[in-house]
């Protein structure tokens, strides 16, 4: 895993860049979702390791599934497919955004629960964490029902534990000291 990121690094910043200095951020981050979603697909994963494709036929191919006449688009997938990147769009696109969203001050936020949050529970706790946090999250909520109650809150290397598992963990700790 951690060799894929490596390699689609540089392919990702090369697109950031190409996007914040076309200030197409938005219609990039569009593009390579569209484009990550198409290299994830069964039967992509399979011509993409089809050596019987050249490397033109496969930058064609997502050329015309992109639906987007962009030529310095065309030339990206070109180059990925050039290279025998194209299985690496799923990262690069993941990379990117994390890209877009230091630019915008965002930081991804995962919210575990023990029972699903509904919008409006989810819409009065995000500012609560954005002001404890200091900074705009992008909220992702994952129902983990060991937590028991409450909220389990990781921020980067930050974690904000306010479960009723991790208050019970804390009194244990100090039961037994």
């Amino acid at each position: 895993m951690a060799e894929t990121v490596t390699i689609a690094r540089p392919y990702a910043e090369a697109a950031y860049q190409t996007a914040k200095e076309a200030e197409a951020l938005g219609a990039w981050s569009d593009r390579l979702q569209r484009l990550a979603l198409v290299a994830q697909d069964a039967k992509m994963v399979e011509l993409i390791g089809d050596p019987s494709f050249s490397a033109g036929e496969m930058a064609q191919l997502f050329i015309s599934l992109a639906d987007d006449d962009d030529a310095v688009l065309g030339n990206f997938i070109r180059v990925l497919a050039e290279n025998e990147r194209l299985a690496l769009l799923p990262e690069i696109a993941a990379l990117f955004e994390l890209n877009k969203s230091a630019e915008e001050g965002i930081r991804e936020a995962v919210i575990q629960t023990a029972f699903p949050l509904s919008e409006a529970d989810l819409k009065m706790l995000v500012p609560q964490l954005e002001a404890h946090f200091k900074t705009r999250l992008a909220p992702t909520v994952v129902v983990d029902t060991a937590l028991i109650g409450g909220v389990r809150v990781a921020v980067g290397d930050q974690v904000l534990d306010a479960s009723v598992r991790g208050k019970l963990e804390t009194l244990s700790v100090a039961l037994k000291n």
